[in-house]
């Protein structure tokens, strides 16, 4: 089995890669990358199967060269590439996985359904972390409701690093900054509504050890595919919250127009604030775990649903907590994300996936071999009555 990951060299691919190769199912794994350093590094990291190839992902016929004979595709781009990666697999009749498309590209992937249909082939945008998880878990939980009326997912984070920098990355800096500036789509009386970047603030306590944290309303996917997925059990309203440190920096570089991709003259020379700012993150370091420090970050997602059952109100948490991988040097971000796209990969060439066509996770992945997996890897999740911060999550 051979599988090949796009992106493959940078924060989450790396990941990717290195679970695929450390596992039993497949005897070659592609790390591709534009920057062909990135992609030998995590290579050679991977071990003996793993092997580089540079690759611009904006090359359509080299991209599918790429994929011929592949089993499956790992899309870790830039989620704006995600369509004509999708399009490049469709030429080389490969399946496909990315990790999420930011609502707006989610919906356009949809699109392609039928031309996935036609080609006998199953592709599964935002199959990582959060979209991913987060979907199976929510679908996971509503399976036995007779309805379910809402969902609001809400996402923490906590970093008890030791000499860890004030702000680091440790996912794609510019979807970061597009969640800063671009309104949050939430689903209400079965329509979207568009709300303010950073509005609705609350406090929610989460699981330890992130606990009590601020989160806010920002542009995600799990909205732009849930509703239709769970519209036979009533779903009338669905959003999503983020927070936790660094995330009101972020929102003042947006402010700040550091996120602009609108050109700007500086001594005769143009450049867009984004392209600035990305350069200067990398050129700091700030992308991913800092060296010679042990990561001790941790993230938790906890979804809650309200619905009926036999009659009677029920308001149910599915809270999935991840864990850093400090062996590994990964973050938890980095480390949830790569592991849930390998996994993804594992269950596709297994033929334990439903399809084919462009389907969410929710209404593909098998919620119960998936979650094994993840809690294999240390990734616990839980679907329980209890109020957040549920008990069976050890403090630290």
């Amino acid at each position: 089995m051979k599988a090949v990951v796009l992106g493959g060299g940078g924060l989450t691919g790396r990941c990717t890669v290195r679970d695929l190769a450390s596992g039993g199912r497949f005897d070659a794994v592609v790390a591709a990358d534009l920057d062909a350093r990135l992609a030998e590094d995590s290579a050679r990291s991977a071990g003996p199967r793993a092997s580089a190839a540079t690759i611009d992902v904006r090359d359509r016929s080299a991209v599918a060269r790429l994929l011929v004979g592949a089993d499956v595709v790992v899309n870790a781009v830039q989620y704006t590439f995600n369509l004509a990666v999708m399009e490049a697999a469709l030429d080389a009749k490969v399946p496909y996985l990315d990790f999420g498309g930011l609502f707006h590209m989610t919906r356009r992937q949809l699109a392609l359904d039928g031309a996935f249909r036609a080609a006998g082939r199953v592709a599964i945008p935002g199959l990582g972390q959060v979209p991913g998880i987060s979907n199976v878990l929510a679908m996971e939980a509503a399976r036995d409701l007779d309805t379910v009326e809402s969902i609001v997912i809400r996402d923490g984070w906590r970093d008890l690093t030791v000499g860890a920098p004030e702000i680091s990355f440790t996912w794609s800096p510019s979807t970061f900054l597009d969640e800063m500036v671009l309104p949050a789509m939430v689903f209400e009386e079965g329509n979207y509504r568009e709300y303010p970047p950073m509005s609705g603030a609350e406090e929610f306590d989460f699981a330890p050890p992130v606990g009590r944290t601020r989160v806010y309303r920002t542009l995600h996917s799990e909205p732009a595919t849930l509703p239709e997925s769970l519209r036979s059990k009533g779903l009338r309203h669905c959003e999503w919250k983020e927070g936790g440190p660094g995330i009101e920096v972020l929102r003042t570089m947006s402010l700040l127009g550091l996120a602009s991709d609108t050109p700007l003259s500086v001594r005769g020379a143009s450049v867009t604030p984004r392209e600035f700012t990305l350069a200067l993150l990398k050129r700091e370091k700030l992308l991913g775990a800092p060296e010679g420090v042990v990561v001790d970050d941790w993230e938790v997602c906890d979804l809650e649903l309200h619905g009926t059952k036999g009659g009677q109100p029920v308001t149910r948490h599915a809270i999935a907590r991840f864990p850093p991988r400090p062996d590994w040097h990964l973050t938890a971000t980095e480390y949830a994300v790569g592991v849930a796209g390998a996994i993804g990969a594992e269950l596709i060439v297994e033929g334990k996936v439903d399809g084919p066509g462009v389907l969410p996770p929710e209404r593909c992945i098998p919620a119960e071999a998936f979650r094994t997996a993840l809690r294999t890897r240390g990734i616990e999740t839980t679907i329980a009555p209890p109020e957040p911060g549920l008990a069976e999550f050890p403090k630290r």
